[in-house]
């Protein structure tokens, strides 16, 4: 497959896409990784690193036009490709495009995968390798304003793909991201289950990680979890009542980010108050695209204390969203609670427990062949 990775500057794809490419060859895969901005910097020796956005606009195309040109002839006859790029700018020069039509016309790729994170991570990101002062505002507009570019780029690609993917914090992500490239063929499946009402219960969340980890190992999956903003609003809105300014976000060694890297994340407060319906909007826009982009929903219900059902509003739009889309839908119901005919008329199949979904889907041929899919 030859793809397109755009995503916000912050996201750190470099490392994140040679660390596909590596789980590429170990699995006996060969994948060509472009970077388009090491290429712009080899074709402009005299601009300094970190210092290229703020060159001239007309000298900024000319660079990337010869970039780009280079990776069209490199790139012939190569089956696997990754070019690393951008959709969009916002830089000083405002907001600009980072590609030309006629080129990746010419490139022709079958994919276009734009990259997402926690905004949070990024904006520390961004901050760290580069002179500029964004607000999370700025950073959560840039990065609808890259899905949509991308998207849109593809649309006028014939024949070409769209997907949304998280970069995540584990190697999985890395995973995902190798078989999208090289294993397209495999099912590609929308975990779903609540989230937010139960991060507080450590039974049901040891449940739901071994649901995603057994899902992640069969399929491509496009999990919600792996961008959990709403988890940082709710934070905010705690340590806003308790007047802090500042809230610090745990470290996490983030996809090929390495150890020096995974610092504490420090944010302000009243910044992220302020992106409360950024959040909320783009979660609603972001995991119904996931549903869309994926050929099934696979949704794990847990038993809450007092033997509730732990269905929460989100997941049952998505199960609604995915039947009403054509989607196939299962459900893993563990409550000894009977569901709903909500549940019951739209599913193709529920299952009592996880062990029971996989069995069938082994059976139903949904897995392939093993050796194939780099587990």
């Amino acid at each position: 497959m030859r793809a397109i990775v755009t995503g916000q500057i912050g996201m750190e794809k470099k490392p994140y896409l040679d660390a596909v490419a590596q789980f590429a060859g170990q699995q006996g895969e060969a994948v060509e990784v472009y970077h388009v901005g090491d290429l712009m910097y080899r074709e402009a020796p005299d601009v300094r690193p970190g210092k290229i956005l703020d060159l001239p606009i007309s000298r900024l195309n000319s660079l990337r036009r010869a970039a780009f040109k280079d990776v069209i002839t490199e790139s012939r006859d190569h089956r696997n490709i990754i070019v690393n790029t951008h959709a969009t700018f916002r830089w000083r020069h405002g907001l600009f495009s980072a590609f030309d039509y006629d080129q990746v016309e010419k490139l022709n790729p079958e994919l276009f995968i734009c990259l997402v994170d926690n905004i949070e991570v990024v904006h520390e990101r961004l901050h760290r390798e580069h002179e500029i002062d964004a607000t999370l505002k700025d950073c959560m507009v840039w990065r609808e304003e890259e899905i949509l570019a991308t998207e849109l780029l593809s649309k006028s690609i014939p024949g070409s793909r769209f997907y949304i993917m998280a970069r995540g914090r584990h190697q999985m992500s890395t995973r995902t991201m190798f078989r999208l490239i090289c294993r397209p063929d495999m099912r590609k499946v929308y975990p779903s289950f609540p989230m937010s009402h139960v991060v507080d219960m450590p039974d049901v969340l040891a449940e739901i990680d071994r649901f995603r980890a057994e899902l992640a190992k069969h399929f491509i999956t496009f999990d919600p979890g792996d961008v959990d903003e709403k988890l940082l609003l709710e934070r905010a809105i705690a340590a806003a009542r308790e007047g802090q300014d500042i809230l610090v976000v745990a470290p996490h060694a983030y996809g090929g980010s390495t150890a020096a890297q995974a610092r504490p994340v420090k944010v302000k407060v009243r910044e992220v108050l302020d992106i409360a319906g950024d959040i909320d909007g783009q979660i609603y826009m972001r995991d119904f695209k996931l549903v869309d982009q994926s050929d099934m929903i696979v949704s794990y219900i847990p038993e809450l204390p007092g033997g509730i059902p732990g269905l929460s509003s989100g997941v049952e739009r998505e199960l609604h969203h995915a039947f009403e889309h054509t989607k196939e839908v299962y459900v893993v119901w563990k409550p000894r609670k009977s569901p709903s005919p909500f549940i019951t008329e739209t599913a193709t199949k529920i299952f009592s427990g996880v062990d029971e979904a996989l069995a069938h889907f082994e059976k139903s041929g949904y897995f392939g062949d093993k050796n194939l899919f780099g587990h």
